[in-house]
């Protein structure tokens, strides 16, 4: 099984065998699906060129005839004006047909990831959990107790707010008003949740540069089940805004470093309308979310 979830900043491929479960074959690539998409409505061709090279980099490694393939993109797709369009091109160049998921399926394959991670982790806690999943132009926030599940998406992301402010001060102050919404909603869930689970991108970089890995050393296994508190994680933004700019390439790798920035004011913010002062940090998302309910074959 092959699961491939395009994303608005990044494309990651996961092979997996669905016998024995093991995972045959990872990759990501930043591709920055959504560049430009908060002005123009539109994918850039540079970032249509970015996918297809990036799934012809993953064919180098892995033969996607031999096996079954389930290929979903989220938020960047939904809004984009020439979706179709675009999504026909990278099946032309590649063979890979990608289904548009809407924000409801990508938090349930999403949280499905995550129980799953917390189980094998021994964390699952009996009060259940709150879920934040920080993408490049949605963030999905649930709250999941005894499989009952209230979640909602919101069209925030690192790549759009990155793009909408011209400095991390702006961000700061503004950002609450933006999120609104999130407020809103939560603060209608009234049950007490045992713990914050914090997945995607900035969350793992936070993670792994807070036990002393870099973008080239990077280690799913050690990032899974990190914690990180409020002061840790400022402590990282600080560390990443002082680095300079090769410092920021080896630490979070090639045009990621204004969208971590970005990410992790928006990962403090969202903990703190949640009321957690720490989270656990895992790595597994909608990619893991793909390839479980496609081995089970129950990807609706």
């Amino acid at each position: 099984m092959i699961a491939i979830d395009l994303g608005s900043n990044t494309i990651r491929f996961l092979q997996v065998d669905c016998d024995t479960k093991k995972v045959l074959y990872e990759y990501q690539k930043v591709v920055r699906t959504a560049e430009n998409l908060v002005h123009t409505g539109l994918i850039s061709d540079a970032a249509r060129d970015r996918i297809v090279d990036a799934i012809n980099e993953a064919k180098k490694d892995i033969d996607f005839s031999s096996d079954k393939v389930k290929a979903v993109t989220t938020q960047a797709l939904r809004v984009a004006t020439n979706a179709s369009e675009i999504l026909s091109e990278i099946y032309v160049k590649t063979n890979v047909k990608f289904e548009i998921i809407d924000g409801d399926l990508e938090a349930r394959l999403t949280i499905m990831a995550v129980q799953n991670r917390l189980i094998s982790l021994d964390i699952m806690p009996k009060s259940g959990f709150v879920m934040i999943d920080i993408g490049g132009a949605s963030t999905e926030v649930a709250f999941v107790n005894n499989n009952h599940t209230i979640a909602r998406s919101f069209p925030i992301g690192i790549v759009t707010l990155a793009e909408s402010f011209d400095s991390i001060e702006k961000l700061r102050k503004l950002l609450p008003k933006k999120l609104k919404a999130v407020l809103d909603f939560t603060s209608k869930i009234k049950s007490d949740y045992g713990i914050l689970v914090a997945t995607a991108g900035t969350p793992t970089t936070v993670a792994a540069m807070k036990i002393g890995l870099d973008f080239d050393n990077y280690d799913t296994k050690k990032v899974n089940g990190t914690t990180l508190n409020e002061a840790e994680i400022i402590e990282q933004l600080e560390n990443l805004l002082k680095m300079s700019a090769e410092m920021r390439l080896k630490s979070v790798g090639t045009d990621r470093s204004d969208l971590i920035a970005t990410g992790i004011v928006l990962f403090l913010e969202l903990m703190k309308i949640l009321d957690f002062k720490e989270c656990i940090v895992v790595d597994d998302g909608l990619r893991e979310g793909v390839a479980i309910a496609g081995c089970s074959e129950n990807l609706v």
